[in-house]
């Protein structure tokens, strides 16, 4: 098993249920020096999609998942790595227990452009429900989009 970073809607539970079901939550943890961003807005279907990029002093909250070897190729297909929408990438987490290296998703587009007011509300439900707190939750509803 590998350990994946999921933030943005991934955040979800529910959804990650369905992308990945033979995969467990680990916990949760921030990826530091980096920022939420969106970008690919020609690449989306509502919208700009959700990325990282770096950005010292700031922290993107995510769920750590053990993700097993079927489920790996299911999340590469859901998150379009074969259509070059998006690429893994190596990331250390900050846990409660200390660092962890883990690998999540970042987009291969230019960033800029805006979420949909729907996606962006998913996003931070999901980051609401997997125990963001509150005011990062909040500084995502109070986002533009």
């Amino acid at each position: 098993m590998s350990l994946y970073a999921a933030y943005a809607a991934n955040l979800d539970a529910r959804l990650m249920a369905r992308r990945a079901p033979h995969s467990p939550l680990h916990g949760t943890g921030w990826i530091t020096d980096w920022r939420l961003t969106f970008g690919g807005e020609h690449m989306g279907w509502d919208g700009a999609l959700a990325t990282m990029v770096e950005a010292p002093g700031s922290q993107v909250f995510v769920a750590l998942y053990d993700i097993a070897p079927p489920d790996e190729e299911s999340m590469d297909r859901w998150e379009g790595v074969g259509l070059d929408m998006y690429r893994r990438m190596r990331v250390r987490v900050d846990t409660l227990e200390g660092q962890e290296a883990a690998w999540c998703y970042v987009l291969n587009g230019y960033e800029g452009g805006l979420p949909s007011a729907r996606y962006l509300g998913d996003i931070a439900d999901a980051a609401e429900s997997a125990g963001a707190p509150h005011d990062y939750v909040m500084g995502l509803r109070k986002r533009p989009c």
